[in-house]
C-alpha cells in the first residue's frame, strides 16, 4: 500500500471546510468520531458517540465546532498507521467516516453506465464478446442521454420505440424510466476506509472501481455532507444474471468510503456536490495506468430526486443512510487480450479525488485477504456503553 499523509488525502482546502471522521482507538478497544482540524485530529465522541448521532443535528457543522474534543494525535501518524501491513496496533488509525447509516447504491444514474449496463447483461458476464455488443446498443440507442429526462414522455416514446426493436432492457429501465435503482451496497459498518484494502469477490475475472460521491443524510433525509466512495463492481457476475447484484456488489471490504465526511457548512454545499468532476487512477504492479473522471453535472437524476426516491412514507432509516450517486465511469480500455476490457490485478492502487472532499486512495485484493470485519452493531453498543456513552 502507498504511504498516505495529511497532504495525499485533505481537500485541496485542507482543513478549512468542518471535516469529521472516525479512528479506532486502541486503548478504548473501538472507535470514535473524531473531528479533523488545523491543530490535528480530535476526539469528540464524548458529545457525538456516533456519526449518525451528529448527523441528526439541526446543523452538524455548527455543532462539531462548538465541540472542542480530546486531542488524539496528529492527523500524519494516524494516517500513516492505517495500511494493514504497516499497522501498530497499539497506536490509532483510520477508519471510514460513515458508522450506523445504511449503506445505499444509486444504480444506472448516467447514460454511459446505463449503456454498459445493457452491454454486461448481453454479453451475460463475458468480456470478450463486450466490443461488438457495444456497438451494437449504441448503434440502436445512441449514447447521449444528457436531455432526456427520466419518466418524461420522451423517454417513454423512447421506451416503445427499442421495444419494437427488442433492444430494451431492465437497465434501461431503471436508467430512462420513472423509477431509480437504489439498491442496499453492503451491510451497516461494513465500509472500509482511505488507506485500507478493497475487497474483489476472488472468483471474479472481470471487474472495476466505480469512484462516486457519497451522501450522508439523516433519518428526516436531509443531506448534511458527502465523502468519496468507491462502489467496487464485478461485471461478470452481474453480467451473468442481474439477481446476482448482491453477489456482484457486496463482499467482504468491498464498499470503500472516505476519507472524511464533508458537512454543509458556508464553504460546502449541495451545489458543489452536483458541480463536481470526480478523478481516477488505478496504477497496477504490472505498470498499468488508468486515468477516468465522473462528472455529477451529467448525472440523469438530481441527487435530491435519488435522496427522495430512497427514503418516504414507504421506507424510513432511524439512523439515516449513506447514498452512493452512481459513476459514469466504464473503464473498457483493454488491460489484457485485446476487446477483453479493463480487469483489476492484485495490488492495484485505486485514487478516487476531487478538489472538495479529498482523496480516496485503496488496494485491491480478494476479499478473503482482506482484513475479516469483526466489529459490527452490537459491539459497537457494548463498546461505547462501557466507556460510559450511551
Amino acid at each position: 500500500m502507498v504511504a498516505l499523509n495529511a497532504v495525499s488525502v485533505l481537500p485541496d482546502d485542507g482543513t478549512a471546510g468542518t471535516l469529521v471522521g472516525r479512528v479506532w482507538l486502541p486503548a478504548a478497544a473501538g472507535p470514535s468520531v473524531v473531528a479533523i482540524r488545523d491543530g490535528g485530529v480530535f476526539d469528540v465522541t464524548s458529545r457525538f458517540p456516533t456519526i449518525s448521532a451528529l448527523a441528526e443535528e439541526v446543523d452538524p457543522a455548527v455543532a462539531l465546532r462548538g465541540v472542542v474534543g480530546v486531542h488524539i494525535g496528529d492527523l500524519d501518524g494516524i494516517l500513516a498507521n492505517t495500511p494493514p501491513d504497516r499497522r501498530d496496533v497499539t497506536k490509532p488509525w483510520l477508519l471510514a467516516p460513515v458508522d450506523l447509516q445504511v449503506l445505499k447504491a444509486a444504480g444506472v444514474t448516467f447514460a454511459v453506465s446505463m449503456l454498459e449496463r445493457v452491454i454486461e447483461e448481453r454479453a451475460r458476464g463475458n468480456p470478450a464478446s463486450a466490443a461488438a455488443i457495444r456497438a451494437e446498443v449504441v448503434r440502436l440507442v445512441g449514447d447521449d442521454f444528457s436531455k432526456l429526462k427520466p419518466g418524461s414522455a420522451e423517454a417513454m416514446r423512447l421506451k416503445e420505440v427499442l421495444v419494437a426493436q427488442q433492444a430494451w432492457s431492465q437497465y434501461l429501465e431503471v436508467g430512462i424510466g420513472p423509477d431509480a435503482e437504489v439498491f442496499t451496497k453492503a451491510p451497516v459498518l461494513s465500509s472500509v476506509g482511505a488507506g485500507m484494502d478493497a475487497g474483489l469477490h476472488p472468483k471474479s475475472s472481470w471487474n472495476n472501481p466505480e469512484p462516486e460521491v457519497v451522501l450522508v443524510v439523516s433519518s428526516h433525509g436531509r443531506i448534511v455532507g458527502a465523502t468519496l466512495g468507491n462502489d467496487v463492481n464485478l461485471r461478470d457476475f452481474e453480467g451473468r444474471s442481474a439477481l446476482l447484484l448482491s453477489k456482484a456488489k457486496d463482499n467482504n471490504a468491498s464498499c470503500a468510503i472516505g476519507p472524511f465526511l464533508r458537512l454543509f457548512d458556508k464553504s460546502f454545499s449541495l451545489d458543489d456536490i452536483r458541480a463536481m468532476d470526480i478523478a481516477m487512477t488505478v496504477k497496477g504492479e504490472d505498470g498499468f495506468m488508468l486515468d477516468g473522471h465522473s462528472s455529477i453535472s451529467k448525472i440523469s437524476r438530481d441527487p435530491e430526486d435519488l435522496v427522495e426516491q430512497t427514503i418516504g412514507p414507504t421506507h424510513q432509516y432511524p439512523d439515516g443512510f449513506a447514498l452512493f450517486l452512481g459513476t459514469m465511469f466504464a473503464p473498457i480500455k483493454d488491460r489484457g487480450a485485446p476487446g477483453e476490457g479493463f480487469t483489476h490485478k492484485r495490488d492495484d492502487i485505486v485514487t478516487i479525488e476531487t478538489p472538495k472532499l479529498g482523496k480516496l486512495t485503496n488496494r485491491m485484493r480478494t476479499s478473503d485477504e482482506c482484513e475479516r470485519w469483526q466489529f459490527g452493531i452490537g459491539a459497537l453498543m457494548t463498546n461505547l456503553a462501557k466507556r460510559g456513552y450511551l
